[in-house]
């Protein structure tokens, strides 16, 4: 039974954070005697521990399926603690949390909370049980999950009557009841040495623990892996920034999308049903999370902690509740919003505000598509939102790109194919040209440029060399025979070459590769893949250029806009072919929110920066309301509101329009060199782990007046110059 999965082993050496086991395990799996391990079901665990001398530092290890919520001695220590399960399939993550400073000497006592969400989805895999793993060490204190744990079913939880979570969604709909359990038992003082029950004689809780008949690492719980992400951000309980009520609803306006658990204080009689949800989950087809609370008699306090985004929580209190109090509790990915970018155009201004919020909606416990109906790590997706990251957040943002790079590796198939979402128990199909994407210029290599961190490189090789030349078969001119995988979708919208889509796709994966090839010493595989790279660049340009643009010989549609973006920026199409391109440029418009970004890239590379903002000024307004705060997913108001791919653009505003490149991993080396277009002003700054770097420019006719921060331990070259660390005023 150990071992279930191979590559689970590699994951503990290679997500951030990780590294070889500190110690093995001693605490045991437990759970709760006749428990059923259903869908939407909780349990409280509880152990009072005495302590002699309160140690200087004690980590506590806890691994749960799926969430919990730890206190100690009665406050709060982790909120919402744990990650949904699959760094690859059948094994999950535990914490790490130092403990030492919530114990005191003498009596302590720890309580967990655990959520089984027991369901499957777009981005958990469920091990079917539910159980609590934790154990602390120290010379002078242990605190091990065994049998004398006291434990008991929190019949208080159970399902809400709303309309069931959509087939995408881990997450059930909270109903919470009362009058079925003490919801503030966590608080319970201990007793003093003398005087402490026995624990199964105590009044609230039916039982001890039981220890489950598998080891850490054994099935169902699987191998475990240190959390590569921070714990999440807590903002604590705030007002709303504004109320109102009509009938037995309250409205309450929240700052922001964001991720918001709903809370109240009311006074009111018993059985009373008090309804909790967002705007969102009154759009077609996401059925969201939402909540519900059956009161008991008298002055009562609730937290629903099943977390929900909107732009409004709803309230629906009976008339026999006296609403006393509501307030809201925000949580989110542990990165701060440090990008910044303001120009003289208020729509690229407005962009930029709502892509960061969008990204920040997007990003828990993996790269989200959306938060609200999938809560799903597409690949796609993530391409875009890894790379928005560099400008829009602190680096910390960083671990979120690299988990799921170890995820999307770490659920390769036997055969070779890499498929998303993942974590996911209940889709498995193929993205194929997403994937060649995920794995290539864009994506992994993308992640490994920006960040500067290569160390991941040979771990994930194996798996990108096997998807690349084993899943992927080359036709007798070199070219890539086309695959529909599970599911034929590279883009959105209509007017699709997807054959010559393919091609390009994946001549930047083996770009991609060849980079990766020399960092890890495999010059044999650099060299072939250059060569592959040729071939396909000659049959291109011979058999697919037809003096106008890139088309599939054949394909009697018009020219596809994305087709034209990625042969410029794979360098497949020479500049010499850039007029007779500009045209299609300027009568196309098919590539959707996703793939937007890649055509302002071309635009830029072609030295077109008006066209660029021209198409950005068309197409962006349709994808923001004043009265949202984030993006939606498609063009004209379609799709979700809070769809981070939209984003995409953030990436080439600073990288081209203001001209902010990377010229070495990093950002060690960078230059400065502006496509302003008409713009009159513009003002970006962004975090790299070497520091600030920020610009300003200020136009003058021809000419650009430059002011350029250059952080400690880089270089920038600009109007010229080499620039050392320091303020710089440059003219370009």
């Amino acid at each position: 039974m150990r071992k279930l999965i191979a590559s689970a082993a590699l994951l503990l050496c290679l997500c951030a954070g990780a590294g070889a086991e500190d110690y093995s395990w001693k605490a045991k799996w437990i759970s709760k005697q006749y428990y059923q391990s259903e869908t939407n079901s909780w349990l409280a665990f509880r152990k009072d521990i005495d302590i002699d001398k309160v140690p200087a530092s004690l980590v506590a290890r806890i691994a749960v399926d799926t969430k919990y919520w730890l206190w100690i001695n009665g406050e709060p220590v982790v909120y919402e603690g744990g990650l949904k399960r699959g760094p690859s399939i059948g094994s999950g993550y535990y914490d790490k949390v130092e403990i030492a400073p919530y114990l005191k000497k003498g009596g302590n006592r720890i309580s967990v909370l655990v959520w089984f969400m027991g369901k499957a989805g777009f981005s958990h895999m469920s091990s079917g049980t539910c159980a609590l793993l934790f154990d602390a060490r120290s010379p002078e204190v242990e605190i091990l999950s065994d049998e004398t744990w006291e434990c008991s079913a929190q019949y208080g939880y159970g399902t809400a009557s709303h309309p069931i979570t959509n087939y995408r969604l881990s997450e059930s709909n909270i109903r919470y009841d009362a009058n079925l359990f003490d919801y503030n038992w966590f608080q319970t003082p201990i007793p003093g040495p003398d005087e402490r029950p026995v624990p199964r004689k105590a009044p609230e809780w039916l039982g001890s623990s039981i220890e489950l008949p598998f080891l850490p690492g054994d099935v169902p719980m699987g191998e475990l892996v240190e959390r590569p992400i921070p714990q999440w951000k807590n903002y604590g309980l705030k007002d709303y920034p504004s109320t109102r009520r009509s009938g037995d609803t309250l409205y309450c306006k929240l700052p922001y999308n964001g991720h918001f658990s709903p809370w109240f204080k009311v006074e009111a009689p018993k059985g009373k049903v008090i309804s909790m949800h967002t705007d969102h989950d009154m759009i077609s087809d996401a059925k969201c999370v939402s909540a519900e609370y059956v009161t008991k008699e008298g002055v009562q306090e609730y937290e629903s902690f099943g977390w929900m985004n909107g732009e409004v929580l709803y309230y629906v209190f009976p008339k026999e509740v006296k609403v006393l109090d509501v307030k809201f509790r925000e949580t989110g990915y542990d990165a701060e919003f440090t990008g910044s970018f303001s120009c003289s155009d208020p729509i690229l201004n407005d962009y930029w505000q709502k892509a960061q919020r969008t990204l920040y909606v997007c990003m828990r416990d993996t790269y989200y598509d959306c938060p609200d109906r999938e809560r799903a790590q597409w690949w796609g997706d993530e391409v875009n939102e890894l790379n928005e990251a560099f400008y829009l957040l602190d680096r910390k943002a960083d671990k979120l790109a690299r988990k799921g790079i170890m995820e999307l590796v770490g659920w390769q198939k036997p055969d070779g194919v890499l498929y998303a979402p993942i974590p996911c128990s209940n889709y498995f199909k193929e993205l194929p040209m997403q994937v060649l994407n995920s794995i290539g210029w864009y994506g992994f290599r993308g992640y490994a440029f920006y960040s500067g961190d290569y160390s991941f490189v040979k771990g994930v090789y194996p798996a990108v060399h096997k998807y690349l030349h084993e899943v992927w078969k080359l036709d007798s001119e070199g070219l890539p025979i086309y695959r529909k995988g599970g599911w034929d979708w590279p883009d959105a919208g209509a007017h699709q070459d997807r054959v010559a889509q393919l091609h390009l796709w994946y001549y930047l994966a083996l770009k991609a590769e060849a980079e990766f090839a020399r960092v890890i010493g495999k010059e044999a595989d650099a060299a072939k893949d250059v060569a592959m790279m040729a071939d396909i660049a000659e049959k291109l340009n011979s058999n697919y250029w037809n003096g106008s643009a890139y088309i599939t010989p054949g394909h009697t549609d018009n020219p596809d806009d994305r087709v034209q973006a990625l042969a410029v920026i794979s360098g497949v199409a020479s500049p010499d072919k850039y007029p007779a391109m500009k045209k299609v440029f300027a009568e196309r418009y098919n590539a959707t929110t996703y793939m937007f970004p890649y055509v302002l890239d071309a635009l830029y590379t072609m030295g077109e920066p008006q066209m660029a903002l021209d198409r950005m000024r068309k197409m962006y307004p349709t994808v923001m309301k004043d009265d949202c705060s984030t993006l939606y997913e498609h063009w004209n108001f379609d799709g979700t509101c809070n769809h981070a791919w939209t984003g995409g653009g953030v990436v080439p505003i600073v990288r081209q329009l203001a001209g902010v490149e990377a010229l070495a991993p990093g950002y060690q080396e960078f230059e400065v060199r502006p496509q302003m277009g008409d713009l009159k002003w513009l003002k970006t700054g962004f975090e790299t782990n070497y520091g600030r770097i920020e610009i300003s420019l200020v136009k003058k006719g021809k000419r650009i007046d430059a002011e350029i921060i250059v952080p400690e331990g880089t270089t920038c070259k600009a109007g010229g110059k080499t620039l050392a660390a320091g303020i710089h005023k440059v003219r370009l």
